[in-house]
């Protein structure tokens, strides 16, 4: 059997070809979605499969890549992403991605609105648009130290207000235009600003509500991110009920959610087989149905929110793909209970996108090494705007110039 690539391969091609010479190797069809450990190659096989993928296609990966894409379909994606950056090569296309819960900390961004008249500017706007809802300063809360920052009716709209005017001071002020966008449980909703999906007044009732409504469930629940892979996690969560799958953020990055007592009994259950695990700062078990209390309140105060069509590539992380419908009421309410498929939005985001930078838009940077891992050694730059809390205009303006973005306005 010989598999033939024509010369403009996109991920439909990449994983025809690809399943086709695995079957080659393994003397039996290969489904897309087999785990590379099944495959039956040894490491003679798995190099002639580098050397194919080279000679056909040209210097699109590492040996390494194999293995960090460990199905077909998996591999197939980032092929298409790194040859789509061959096409696009020498400009810059930035993507970006905004955190989600569980970054938040007292003070952040403070550095950067001591320095940046831009960042302060968009602060204040969002500042204005959630006061109302929220009954307070989310500007004062985020900068003042208050450790009430963790608690789920203020973080939401701390972590959407921090993403919106990092954001804008990038796009408004700076001119880094996104080619596409994609947000992690809460950032979605700022990606869906950036995006033209929704109005900054629009979402901030959405964020506001969202965060109160969840913030009075019962107490209990947590989140536990692992080094497992889904089946590892789902193996380890059979015997509690409760306990799901939360996150899907990497190939071997799990976060599960449920009751605490259940989450202990799995962490013991994952470490006695060598795979760690730790206790995220949440207070309840997000995006699983312990949630789904809150759905019908949310439900009811979201259907007033406008559904808008994204105007740039949205990739959503309750789909794990593109999505080009409108942002509806049923949408924001499927989300709450819904895992994070950020893994699949991601890499689906690299190989349709071909960013030349990912830029993770958040308050310190958790998604980066998902991002870099995903991307590989070939793939495209992934910067944090906010490395870690002390970050300040120093580190931003870096990012800037890797983006060849212009200086920053200080005071």
């Amino acid at each position: 059997m010989s598999a033939t690539a024509p010369g403009d391969p996109d991920e439909g091609v990449f994983a025809a070809w690809l399943a086709e010479r695995v079957g080659d190797y393994a003397r039996r069809e290969v489904h897309e979605d087999e785990e590379l450990s099944e495959w039956g190659l040894d490491s003679v096989a798995l190099f002639g499969l580098f050397g194919d993928i080279e000679e056909e296609f040209g210097p699109l990966l590492d040996p390494a890549d194999i293995w960090a894409h460990p199905t077909i379909r998996d591999l197939a994606r980032y092929l298409a992403m790194r040859h789509g950056m061959g096409r696009h090569s020498g400009r810059v296309r930035a993507a970006f991605v905004f955190t989600g819960q569980g970054c938040q900390h007292p003070r952040m961004t403070a550095g950067l609105h001591a320095a940046l008249s831009a960042y302060r500017r968009h602060l204040a706007e969002v500042d204005e648009a959630i006061g109302p809802y929220l009954g307070r300063s989310v500007r004062d809360l985020i900068l003042d130290g208050d450790p009430r920052v963790h608690q789920t009716a203020l973080t939401q709209p701390a972590l959407f207000a921090v993403g919106y005017a990092l954001a804008m001071t990038l796009l408004e002020e700076e001119g880094v235009r996104p080619v596409a966008v994609l947000g992690h449980g809460i950032g979605e909703v700022a990606a869906a600003v950036v995006a033209g999906a929704m109005s900054l007044a629009d979402a901030a009732r959405l964020v506001c509500f969202r965060g109160s409504y969840m913030q009075y469930l019962p107490s209990g629940g947590g989140m536990i991110a692992t080094c497992a892979s889904p089946f590892e996690a789902t193996d380890a969560a059979a015997a509690e009920p409760e306990v799901s799958i939360a996150a899907y953020n990497a190939a071997r990055a799990t976060v599960l959610a449920g009751p605490v007592e259940g989450l202990e009994r799995v962490r013991e259950r994952l470490a006695s087989v060598g795979i760690s695990s730790t206790f995220l700062q949440v207070t309840h078990a997000f995006h699983s149905p312990l949630m789904e209390p809150v759905t019908p309140r949310f439900e009811e105060a979201a259907r007033h929110v406008p559904s808008g069509e994204p105007l740039l590539p949205y990739y959503s992380t309750v789909y794990g793909r593109r999505y080009c419908e409108p942002l509806t009421t049923a949408y924001w309410t499927a989300q709450i209970t819904a895992p994070v498929r950020f893994a699949d939005a991601a890499r689906r985001m690299l190989a349709q996108q071909a960013p030349s930078h990912v830029v993770e838009i958040g308050p310190k940077a958790v998604l980066t090494p998902f991002l870099r891992r995903m991307a590989g050694a070939r793939g495209p730059a992934c910067l944090a705007a906010c490395r870690s809390p002390e970050s300040n205009a120093v580190d931003l303006a870096g990012v800037l110039s890797q983006l060849d973005a212009g200086p920053l306005a200080e005071i």
